[in-house]
């Protein structure tokens, strides 16, 4: 956490230009160290968030935008972390920042070819990532609970997918919604 945290920290001020003067336990102080190229303004930020309130606390601290980063699960379970992080950002004095929604999806013709096209592609996906993250490949029944409209992947028709981003960008409080291809 104490690494995170640090470069969080460290990312934070170089982004804001000027000389930086810094210092933890992980890395090398600096010293009015002049940032490069110098920007008009501070660089717009995104951080994900998967689920810690002391990360969605964090970007607050920081005046990093939200990216509610859902890969499973009813994507409401997460609209505490909106109030926490709008919360949050009062409390550092900091203007109101967009929160966005980070999902994984397909889009296709239709329902059925979005998730006949998908289910194989996901599949793989966690038959490679799954042992590193302790996820199990799910099966066709786990991965359509998930596909309905309380689940957290976004798969289906132009229209079926547009409804259900609308529909948990206004539960979550979000203005920007990321599509993660599968």
């Amino acid at each position: 956490m104490t690494l995170f945290d640090e470069k969080a920290d460290l990312f934070a001020r170089l982004r804001d230009g000027g000389p930086v003067t810094w210092q933890g336990s992980t890395r090398a102080a600096l010293t009015d160290q002049d940032v490069v190229p110098h920007t008009e303004s501070p660089l717009r930020t995104w951080v994900g968030v998967g689920g810690s309130p002391q990360s969605v606390i964090r970007a607050a601290r920081h005046g990093f935008n939200l990216m509610l980063a859902i890969i499973g699960g009813h994507p409401a379970r997460f609209a505490p972390f909106s109030k926490l992080y709008r919360e949050a950002l009062t409390r550092f004095d900091r203007e109101q920042l967009p929160i966005g929604v980070h999902g994984p999806g397909h889009v296709a013709a239709t329902d059925e070819v979005a998730f006949d096209e998908f289910l194989p592609r996901y599949q793989a996906m966690l038959r490679t990532v799954g042992p590193a993250r302790g996820f199990r490949v799910p099966t066709a029944e786990q991965v359509r609970r998930e596909v309905s409209p309380d689940g957290a992947l976004y798969v289906g028709s132009p229209d079926t997918v547009a409804r259900k981003i609308a529909a948990n960008l206004r539960t979550l409080d979000a203005t920007r919604f990321n599509l993660i291809p599968c």
